[in-house]
C-alpha cells in the first residue's frame, strides 16, 4: 500500500508529522532527528499538559472525558495521559513520568477512598467500591501499557489478574447466557466480568504477554468476534443497574453502516484489533480497512466516502487518539489537513498487519 509521507509533512500537524515518520515510514533515526521536537511543540499538547496538577493528577479525575477534542478543563488523568502518548510524548516527558506514580498505585486496587476519585461517590456500599477500583486497574493499566512498560512487574501482575478474571468468565457457562430478568427488562448478572474497551487497549500493547497466554486470548478473539447483543449492557451491581459502557460483549463494529457513523471510533476498533493480532484473520474487520484503503484518492490522502463531513466522535473510547490535528478553526480544511488523521491511521494499521508500505 502507498503511504503519502510527503503530503503529511507538508500539511499535518506536528504529531502526527512525526508518528508518521517514525512508526508507518520507519525512516533511519538520522533522518527524523531532526523533527524529534515537534511533539512537544504543538499548542494542544502544551495546553494539555500544563493543566496537570503538581500531584501528577488531571482535575482530580481519572477517567472523565471532555465533550469536545481540546476542552482539557475537565478531562481525567487516565485519558490525558493517552493522548499525550498519542501525540508522541515520551514516557520520560515531565507530565507523563509524573502521572506514572498514581497510576502505578491504582493497580494495587488501594483501600483508600480517596483513590476512587470521581468515583467515590458512587460507591456507596462494598460492592460498588470495588467495581470502581477494577475499573480503574483496567484503566490504569491500559495507560501504562501503552507508555510501554510491559516489562514492569507491577503492570505484569495486574494484567495477570485481569486476564484470569476474564477468562474465567469466558470458560463458564455463565458467557453464553449472561442475561438474567429484573422486572421488565434484561440486564446482565453480578458475575459478569467480560472484556472491555479498557483491557483490550491493555492486551494491545502487551504482546509479550499476549503470546504467554494464547488460549486466553484464542477465547477473547471468539467473544469480541461474535454478534454484539441488542440489550445495552446493563449490569446489577449490589441492587442496582449500572451502565456498563466499557464491556465489550461482541463484535463493535458489523458492518459497513457502524464504520460510516463513526469514522474515529471504528479507526480505534480496527487498530485496536490490528495490535492484538485479530485483525487479519476476520474477514469482515479486513473488509472495513479496505474500503479504507480504497477511499484514498491517487495521491494516497483519504477523503470521506460521502460529502465533505470532518470526521468527529462523541464515543469517549476514541478521545484519547482523535483528533491529532487541530480542527478548532479553518486551516485544517483549507490545507487539506483535516484528512490527515484518518490518513495516518490508514498507513499505521497497514504497517500494523504486515502489508508492504511504499512511501510516496
Amino acid at each position: 500500500m502507498t503511504f503519502p509521507l510527503g503530503w503529511i509533512l507538508d500539511n499535518a500537524s506536528g504529531p502526527v508529522k512525526y508518528r508518521a515518520a517514525t512508526e508507518v515510514a520507519r525512516l533511519p533515526e538520522g533522518a527524523v532527528r531532526s523533527i524529534n521536537f515537534l511533539p512537544y511543540a504543538f499548542g494542544p499538547a502544551i495546553r494539555l499538559a500544563i493543566t496537570q496538577n503538581v500531584d501528577g493528577i488531571w482535575n482530580r479525575s481519572m477517567l472523565a472525558v471532555p465533550r469536545h477534542a481540546t476542552d482539557y478543563s475537565t478531562v481525567g488523568t487516565i485519558p490525558a495521559v493517552r493522548r499525550l502518548l498519542e501525540y508522541g510524548w515520551d514516557r520520560e516527558s515531565p507530565p507523563l513520568a509524573l502521572a506514572r506514580r498514581a497510576l502505578f498505585r491504582l493497580l494495587a486496587e488501594d483501600n483508600d477512598p480517596a483513590y476512587l476519585y470521581e468515583l467515590a461517590a458512587k460507591a456507596k456500599d462494598d460492592i460498588a467500591a470495588r467495581r470502581g477500583r477494577l475499573q480503574l486497574r483496567e484503566a490504569a493499566a491500559a495507560a501504562l501499557a501503552q507508555a510501554g512498560y510491559e516489562a514492569d512487574p507491577r503492570l505484569r501482575g495486574a494484567a495477570r489478574r485481569i486476564m484470569e478474571r476474564i477468562d474465567g468468565y469466558l470458560s463458564s457457562p455463565l458467557a453464553e447466557k449472561p442475561w438474567k430478568r429484573v422486572g421488565n427488562v434484561h440486564v446482565l448478572a453480578p458475575e459478569v466480568t467480560p472484556p472491555t474497551f479498557y483491557s483490550l487497549a491493555m492486551l494491545a500493547h502487551m504482546p509479550i504477554f499476549r503470546q504467554e497466554n494464547y488460549t486466553e486470548m484464542e477465547r477473547i478473539y471468539a467473544y469480541i468476534s461474535q454478534p454484539n447483543p441488542r440489550q445495552d449492557p446493563v449490569q446489577m451491581v449490589g441492587t442496582k443497574m449500572i451502565d456498563q459502557p466499557n464491556f465489550v460483549l461482541g463484535d463493535r463494529l458489523p458492518h459497513r453502516n457502524a464504520v460510516e457513523a463513526d469514522v474515529p471510533f471504528a479507526l480505534m476498533w480496527l487498530e485496536t484489533m490490528a495490535r492484538l493480532g485479530f485483525l487479519r484473520r476476520n474477514e469482515n474487520w479486513l473488509k472495513m480497512f479496505d474500503r479504507f484503503e480504497d477511499d484514498r484518492g491517487r495521491s494516497g490522502v483519504w477523503h470521506p466516502h460521502k460529502g465533505t463531513t470532518i470526521p468527529a466522535t462523541s464515543n469517549p473510547r476514541a478521545w484519547p487518539m482523535f483528533p491529532l490535528e487541530d480542527l478548532s478553526g479553518t486551516t485544517a480544511r483549507e490545507t487539506g489537513a483535516a484528512w490527515s488523521d484518518v490518513t495516518f491511521r490508514i498507513g499505521l494499521i497497514g504497517r500494523l498487519i504486515g502489508r508492504e508500505i511504499r512511501i510516496i
